[in-house]
């Protein structure tokens, strides 16, 4: 999109696209994502459920929803929503990362099926995609835009009335810049030097305060502990540091 807006940084993109060697190797640099699954899984399936989802079939808890995967990188948190039972269309702007993600699902015949990918834009997605998807998930994403406002408008437009929005990130507070980047960058090394800034982390209200704007009620905030020694997560009642933002869509918004 030359000379248009964007929430694509080519920074964001460069360094992540740097590590695409690495995405499945599950000890690598992007363990604590591959670790991270379960947490979010339950996140979503239990919002899905506060607001009425009833899943036809325990073992595929996902089962018959429809969900965009916005920043899917390559491939991680789409294939195991894809084992829940969802059909998941992950996005990213990252080629290399989606040739990745392409790849890796052909080694699974239980979810190619179910998976699709695209190398796009949240911006160009949402043009074809308007009320499309039962579900949109952004998990560690919006702290790697260039506009998360115009990023979550963009994300909001994509779900369907009555849909659910699911955010993890990193808040913007103090604690986060010594947790988030100090610890788990600099002292632990749980992933690479440079993969955060504190000056894009972003606090729940201001997400919750754009989402108001484009008729999205927040219906949870859950704070969530990562554990840089185990590399495990669960979620806390503290939500200085990471926390995950669960919103439906309430109608149509304006172009």
């Amino acid at each position: 999109m030359p000379n248009a807006i964007s929430t694509v940084d080519p920074k964001e993109i460069e360094h992540h696209s740097s590590l695409k060697n690495f995405w499945w190797n599950e000890n690598g640099e992007v363990k604590p994502l591959h670790t991270f699954n379960p947490v979010r899984l339950e996140f979503v399936r239990k919002g899905l459920a506060d607001i009425g989802f009833e899943s036809r079939d325990p073992t595929l808890p996902l089962s018959g929803i429809k969900i965009a995967d916005v920043g899917c990188g390559g491939g991680i948190l789409t294939e195991y929503l894809a084992r829940a039972g969802a059909q998941v269309t992950g996005i990213d702007a990252a080629t290399e990362l989606i040739d990745v993600a392409k790849e890796h699902v052909k080694l699974d015949p239980n979810i190619s099926d179910r998976v699709t990918y695209f190398c796009t834009t949240i911006e160009e997605f949402s043009q074809n995609n308007e009320d499309s998807y039962d579900a949109l998930i952004a998990s560690e994403v919006v702290e790697h835009v260039a506009d998360p406002e115009l990023f979550l408008k963009e994300c909001v437009k994509v779900v369907k009335p009555g849909g659910s929005i699911f955010v993890t990130t990193i808040n913007k507070t103090l604690a986060a810049w010594l947790g988030a980047i100090i610890i788990v960058e600099y002292i632990c090394k749980c992933v690479p030097c440079g993969t955060h800034q504190w000056s894009k982390f972003i606090a729940p209200e201001e997400i919750q305060h754009i989402l108001d704007k484009y008729d999205c009620k927040t219906e949870l905030i859950d704070g969530i502990f990562f554990n840089p020694l185990s590399y495990q997560w669960s979620f806390s009642s503290y939500k200085g540091i990471f926390y995950a933002l669960h919103a439906v869509k309430q109608k149509k918004i304006d172009a």
